[in-house]
């Protein structure tokens, strides 16, 4: 595996009090996958609650979608006829494994809430 340049570092403070804000907000702590799909939600900007299976796994895809293209793994396509968002994956990225993604997510999820 190659070495990679990103800086995956975020604080940890400023994770806990995302987790924070949420939990207030929601009434309860979210976990990554939550919070990858609220991301989702708001990217898709639809009143719509309820959602087939299909439609939440592809809503977590948006947000994973959403947050990487911040670090330049996705970029943004177009909205199909549906309103939905496709991406599409930089292959000349490094590759990730599940930890230093999971380290890259928190940190894009950070900057995505400082920015609202």
């Amino acid at each position: 595996m190659q070495d990679i340049d990103l800086d995956l570092t975020y604080k940890e403070e400023e994770w806990k009090e995302v987790m924070n804000t949420l939990e207030k907000q929601f009434e309860k702590q979210p976990d990554l996958q939550s919070i990858i799909f609220l991301v989702g939600h708001r990217t898709l900007g639809k009143l719509q609650t309820k959602f087939t299976k299909e439609q939440k796994q592809d809503l977590i895809h948006v947000g994973v979608c959403t947050l990487l293209s911040k670090a330049n793994y996705y970029t943004y396509l177009t909205d199909d006829d549906d309103g939905w968002p496709h991406f599409e994956y930089n292959r000349e990225m490094p590759k990730l494994n599940n930890e230093q993604q999971e380290q890259l997510l928190k940190k894009m999820i950070i900057e995505y809430f400082k920015n609202l």
